[in-house]
């Protein structure tokens, strides 16, 4: 039986490359990002989480109107780590056979995307999956199955699922283009974005 796959949104950063300004607020076609990755995530999933500093008011406005679960982080301040322990705990108490985890400032991923992941996923429940380019250069997002849920509350420091993955690789899962690789993380990067004009 099928139970499906959560979704797990870390929006627990600082965004301290943007000196000063929040990539997860900036624009995607005149709504915030993490508004429209979120809306996208719940168009793949009925089961979509959100991990949040404490008291991050102008995040969790955006999210207000979205049916996802607000998981706040108290110790966001150590890294990546602290966001997937978060929400494994939250995947944990799910009827699901895989967590994805899908970085929010990804504006290129796709509802369709995510779903073609789930489904691609599902074909071998038992194994993660990694999203790709073309190239099948590693990207994001990535599948870990229910096995390795207790996995996640072990890791440490801001290197993501990296040391996980590195123990158990992942099949890899091609995405159109390069989505699966563009995340903006600076002004630079955003402006070179938009210069691109995507359609996603």
């Amino acid at each position: 039986m099928t139970l499906g796959c959560a979704i797990l949104l870390p929006a627990a950063g600082a965004s301290q490359r943007m000196r000063g300004r929040d990539k997860l607020l900036q624009e995607v076609a005149g709504r915030p990002l993490l508004q429209v990755v979120a809306e996208r995530a719940t168009r793949a999933s009925p089961h979509v989480a959100v991990t949040l500093r404490e008291e991050d008011s102008a995040r969790e406005a955006v999210l207000a109107a979205l049916p996802v679960t607000r998981l706040v982080v108290e110790d966001a301040t150590e890294g990546m780590a602290a966001s997937l322990r978060t929400g494994a705990r939250w995947a944990m108490s799910l009827p699901v056979h895989a967590l994805m985890i899908a970085l929010p400032d990804m504006p290129e991923i796709t509802a369709e995307d995510m779903r073609a992941l789930i489904r691609a996923q599902a074909q071998h429940a038992h194994l993660p999956l990694r999203a790709t380019d073309m190239t099948r250069s590693p990207g994001h997002p990535t599948l870990l199955p229910h096995a390795l849920f207790s996995d996640l509350l072990q890791l440490r420091g801001d290197a993501g699922a990296r040391r996980l993955l590195a123990a158990h690789p992942p099949r890899l899962h091609p995405l159109t283009g390069h989505r699966a690789l563009t995340d903006l993380d600076t002004p630079e990067d955003w402006a070179a974005w938009r210069a691109r004009a995507p359609r996603p």
